[in-house]
């Protein structure tokens, strides 16, 4: 099933409520700041950083996903620039003060490394990395996420994948979520924190 079909009902996937690790996490972006969420899906995590008053921009895959994002954010009253993209062909030029990457599993190994370079890309020098995902026993939970222990993240590839960076969290994981139909039950999280070198 293609995630535009997995978008298009009315119910929210992943529900409407941001990700916990962000609830958590989100007072240490700066004040005003420039923020990019990466397939960010129906918007739950874009929108709760526009409530705190940052500057959102967002992208997603899935053009039913960012149709209903769009319709969170005006419920929300506020206003987040979203658009419809793939990884491969967002403008990774574009500087942010932070970056925000929840559930992004769907990438390969491969993919994944792309998609960390360039993040470093889209961040400014000194600029806030917030990373949320699964480690490796989350596929034996079966709770959410792909069947694909290689797309999961450990504290181990992380750092490597960041070297050079300062981490300011890193933590591995389980804990009860209820997040939409998408993500339900006990979960084998992995929370990453980090500053980009430079600033």
């Amino acid at each position: 099933m293609d995630w535009d079909t997995r978008y298009s009902g009315s119910d929210f996937l992943f529900g409407t409520a941001p990700a916990d690790f962000l609830v958590r996490e989100a007072p240490r972006i700066p004040k005003d700041a420039r923020v990019l969420c990466v397939a960010d899906g129906e918007g739950r995590n874009g929108v709760h950083l526009a409530r705190l008053g940052h500057r959102v921009t967002t992208f997603d895959f899935s053009a039913n996903a960012v149709s209903k994002a769009r319709g969170l954010a005006e419920e929300a009253g506020v206003t987040v620039e979203m658009n419809v993209s793939t990884m491969q062909d967002w403008d990774w030029s574009r500087k942010f003060d932070a970056l925000v990457a929840v559930f992004i599993q769907f990438l390969d190994p491969e993919a994944r490394a792309q998609a960390f370079a360039r993040f470093a890309d889209a961040l400014r020098p000194g600029g806030l990395l917030l990373l949320h995902g699964y480690a490796p026993r989350q596929v034996g939970y079966g709770t959410g996420g792909p069947g694909a222990v290689e797309n999961m993240y450990t504290e181990a590839l992380l750092a490597e994948a960041f070297a050079g960076w300062e981490v300011l969290l890193s933590a591995d994981y389980d804990a009860e979520i209820h997040e939409g139909a998408g993500h339900s039950g006990r979960s084998a999280l992995v929370d990453f924190v980090a500053v980009r070198p430079g600033g």
